[in-house]
């Protein structure tokens, strides 16, 4: 009868199977939340602008990017020359005992920000011959200041190994290279007296960077650390409302990316330019590879991340793949830090060709990196093989790999571009459409993924 005419209940036992109700409800809501399934987890994430927007909208999207990329790089073309360089060459008569070479260079500021000093030689026999030789040089540099004295900066001579490469003409060599600039002018002198080939000229080049360049290099890097913090700014601001536990996880990384960014842009630069010291060079160095290796790291994250919602466990989701990404940058760090540090006790120093450790590290390096690109083959089949007919999901991994697709290529025309040719082939097309692409893409991400 209680159960046909509930309103004769007792007020106790109704109220008890109401609060069994809520506690039911409630119960089966907090177990929703901390054991997500895989499957439904997506309703439950913060939207994503991604999810609104139509096919033409979504390749309106990648045709924008295409057009800034493209006008940053005509603004490349057009821009100032990167280096600029100053010969001295000498004539020697085919003597085979050479006196040491003193060369002096133009006046300098801190807007040159580096020096190079590099020397072709020319042989007196047929162009058919083809020599390789290796020999010992000598180096000394001297800075003139500003009233003219002249300072010792290592005070002693400087003696390393080169190889002479010639096949009709000979390959330049670089002589010495100074990081950073204490002086206006600087005086290098240069012993070959133990290279004993008929010689009839040396032609030396100095090189440096245009200061025109690098004042536009300044305003470059103002405006894109300007416009990533308020990018940053944005982006947080719109996920204000949204607990983090209901962030996707690529608005997680992205919100990690973007002051990465920041510094990948290198708000400290201008002080390379007011402070004469290594540490800027290599602030900036270690910004870029912190960002790169981060952008590594996005890749492994999203693509298993993607497809094991609720189980990334620290030690068998995160552990392996930064042990791998650490390696690469351990290598890339390690790398630049031995350069500048055997750079400031002496300016022969390179260690393509000084260290013989490098091609060791060269092949611990590749080898990690092949590593690392059959890792990330393996999640992105993964992830598209078992996420291709889930809804949003798919949608997600589609832009995903696009931009990742997109990022790859550009990547790789750049790097032909500034060592694809010769050591100091440093053009601005690819130092302005570095830092360009990189904001780009993750303008639009972070748009994309913002909420809707």
């Amino acid at each position: 009868m209680d159960a046909e005419y509930p309103a004769f209940e007792p007020p106790l036992c109704s109220e008890l199977k109401h609060l069994c109700r809520r506690l039911r409800e409630a119960y089966r809501e907090l177990k929703e939340d901390l054991t997500p399934f895989k499957d439904d987890r997506y309703y439950r994430l913060a939207p994503m602008r991604l999810y609104t927007l139509s096919k033409r909208h979504f390749v309106l999207v990648f045709v924008v990017f295409f057009i800034c990329f493209g006008l940053t790089v005509f603004v490349g073309i057009r821009g100032p020359k990167v280096i600029q360089t100053s010969a001295a060459n000498f004539s020697l008569n085919n003597s085979k005992k050479l006196k040491p070479i003193q060369i002096l260079s133009n006046p300098l500021s801190t807007y040159n920000q580096q020096l190079w000093l590099t020397c072709v030689v020319e042989l007196d026999q047929s162009k058919e011959t083809s020599i390789k030789t290796s020999f010992p040089m000598t180096v000394k540099v001297d800075g003139v200041a500003q009233d003219g004295t002249t300072m010792y900066i290592h005070n002693k001579v400087h003696n390393r190994t080169r190889t002479l490469t010639c096949a009709g003409k000979c390959a330049e060599i670089i002589v010495a290279h100074l990081g950073y600039l204490n002086y206006t002018q600087y005086t290098v002198t240069v012993g070959f007296e133990h290279l004993k080939l008929p010689i009839k000229g040396m032609n030396f080049t100095w090189k440096t960077y245009n200061p025109a360049f690098s004042q536009l290099e300044i305003w470059f890097r103002f405006f894109f650390v300007v416009l990533t913090f308020i990018v940053t700014c944005l982006f947080a601001h719109s996920l204000r409302k949204f607990s983090m536990r209901d962030w996707g996880i690529e608005q997680k990384w992205m919100s990690v990316l973007l002051p990465l960014l920041l510094l990948y842009n290198d708000p400290f630069f201008p002080l390379s330019f007011l402070v004469n010291s290594w540490l800027p060079g290599m602030l900036d160095d270690l910004f870029q590879s912190m960002f790169l290796c981060a952008l590594l790291l996005f890749w492994l994250c999203v693509y298993h991340g993607i497809r094991v919602q609720g189980e990334r466990k620290c030690l068998t989701f995160y552990l392996p793949k930064f042990f791998i990404v650490g390696l690469l940058w351990l290598a890339s760090v390690t790398l630049g830090i031995w350069q500048t540090v055997n750079e400031l006790h002496d300016p022969m120093y390179q260690y393509r060709v000084d260290t013989g450790n490098f091609q060791g590290m060269k092949v611990f390096f590749m080898v990690v990196a092949a590593v690392y690109v059959l890792y990330l083959l393996f999640l992105i089949v993964r992830a598209c093989s078992e996420l291709r007919h889930m809804p949003y999901v798919d949608l997600r991994l589609k832009f995903l790999t696009a931009l990742t697709f997109v990022v790859l290529v550009i990547s790789i025309v750049i790097l032909y571009l500034r060592f694809g040719a010769q050591v100091l082939q440093d053009n601005f097309v690819a130092e302005l459409s570095t830092h360009h692409q990189n904001y780009i893409l993750l303008t639009g991400g972070a748009w994309l993924q913002g909420p809707a």
